[in-house]
């Protein structure tokens, strides 16, 4: 311990002495001195728990919750990452792990909710991102660290768990029951929606970039190729981020030049620039980003550079704002620390931390109606049109060619409107790829 505390004396004088030649050295050894009282009150304390505590202690569980402590008191993306912890995080970034499916942070005490994972036990629960999570099977979270409130959720596979959420818009808080199950993570994947390629990314783990590359090349060679694509969506809605690497490459692959994100850290020497590499995989199609509020970190970094590059316009809602870099550094003892080392930048200079980034487009999702409502306007709707008038002229101007092309349009627009049912703020996004592409059309 006194090791550690010459090593922070020495560095702290100097760099006063850098600074000033004069008062640094006494400044830097008032500080040392008091580094050293505050370390003997912590071994004080110790002792005295160790010693006198009502119950015996785990000394090593006392240091590791003092260590956490220390870290979460910072912000609430700095931790302790214990042996089993640190091997979970390994095996999260690879793609599969066990739980509920739920990206969350912690504000005014309780666990909230950044996202939920598609195909987990909370997105197949309804939990949606913004949801307060104030207790687990019963017990409080309130006053809890997000470790300590995580590891309640935790539990072995297939068991079952009761969380208490409230959520914006409801009067009173209410419980959800899960089954704890494996979470495969599939980090992408893509499809094709009338001319339209979408991209899902559902987060930012060591197969993003892959998976997205990969299922992208497979829709454009389904469809013929790229001159029977109009546009492709890259749905990033509650996606919680991840590696920062990941995002650099999923941002490169829609970029020819240009910077892509920068990171500041707190001396000139932490900081980096990345630029892209020429090369577009969509060979400069339109591109429409969507997010949401439960589109965090790496996810921002990605919409942020497309946005602020023209490359995309962005669509949806608000996103969740965290614009920092956590380092994971390895203790001994097979341990970790996440700490926040640098806020990260988008080309245009923006810091998005507790901002987020706005859409060019503001679409809301809107609410499911209840299936009495959508039966009564359906009763409502005027289904009769002049084809189904007695005695209406019949239209012989069109080949037969050029009513099937017509009959094929209206499948593709009826095609859409259902997805409007189903997903409002996507069908939205591909109505903006197809005007831009009628757009271009005229003025060829």
């Amino acid at each position: 311990m006194k090791k550690f505390a010459f090593a922070a004396m020495v560095g702290t004088l100097a760099g006063a002495v850098a600074t000033t030649q004069v008062a640094g050295p006494l400044l830097a050894q008032d500080r040392s001195t008091s580094v050293y009282e505050q370390l003997d009150l912590f071994g004080d304390i110790f002792e005295r728990i160790r010693g006198q505590y009502v119950e015996e202690v785990d000394e090593s569980a006392l240091i590791e919750a003092a260590i956490d402590g220390m870290l979460s008191s910072l912000d609430p993306h700095s931790s302790y990452l214990s042996p089993d912890d640190a091997a979970d995080m390994r095996v999260q970034t690879r793609g599969e792990f066990g739980g509920l499916g739920i990206e969350v942070t912690q504000e005014e005490g309780f666990v909230k909710v950044v996202s939920p994972i598609d195909g987990t036990p909370a997105d197949a629960a309804g939990i949606q991102a913004g949801d307060f999570i104030t207790a687990v099977d019963g017990d409080s979270v309130l006053g809890l660290t997000l470790d300590d409130a995580v590891d309640l959720m935790r539990g072995p596979v297939g068991s079952e768990i009761v969380i208490t959420v409230v959520r914006e818009g409801e009067d009173d808080p209410f419980d959800v029951s899960l089954i704890r199950d494996t979470i495969k993570l599939t980090a992408a994947r893509a499809r094709t929606e009338g001319e339209t390629i979408v991209l899902r990314v559902t987060t930012f783990n060591d197969q993003t970039f892959p998976n997205m590359r990969d299922g992208l090349e497979e829709q454009i060679e389904e469809a013929g190729g790229f001159e029977n694509v109009n546009g492709i969506v890259l749905d990033l809605r509650n996606n919680p981020g991840g590696l920062l690497n990941q995002a650099i490459l999923v941002s490169d692959a829609f970029l020819e030049e240009g910077e892509i994100v920068s990171t500041r850290g707190r001396e000139a020497a932490d900081s980096d620039r990345i630029n892209a590499k020429p090369g577009d995989l969509a060979e400069g199609k339109p591109m429409v980003v969507l997010i949401n509020g439960g589109s965090a970190s790496a996810s921002e970094i990605v919409a942020g550079a497309l946005q602020d590059h023209r490359r995309a316009i962005v669509v949806g809602t608000k996103s969740f704002g965290k614009g920092s870099v956590q380092t994971v550094m390895p203790l001994r003892g097979e341990g970790a620390m996440r700490l926040t080392t640098a806020r990260y930048y988008t080309p245009s200079g923006r810091s998005i931390q507790a901002l987020g980034i706005s859409p060019d487009i503001i679409v809301e999702q809107p609410r499911l109606r209840p299936v009495e409502d959508e039966e009564t306007e359906e009763e409502n709707r005027p289904s009769r049109s002049e084809a189904d008038l007695r005695g209406s002229l019949v239209n012989d101007s069109l080949s037969e060619e050029e009513q099937q092309q017509i009959e094929a349009d209206r499948a593709r627009a009826e095609a859409v409107a259902a997805l409007r049912e189903e997903d409002y703020q996507l069908a939205y996004a591909i109505d903006i790829l197809k005007g831009l592409n009628t757009l271009a059309a005229d003025f060829e």
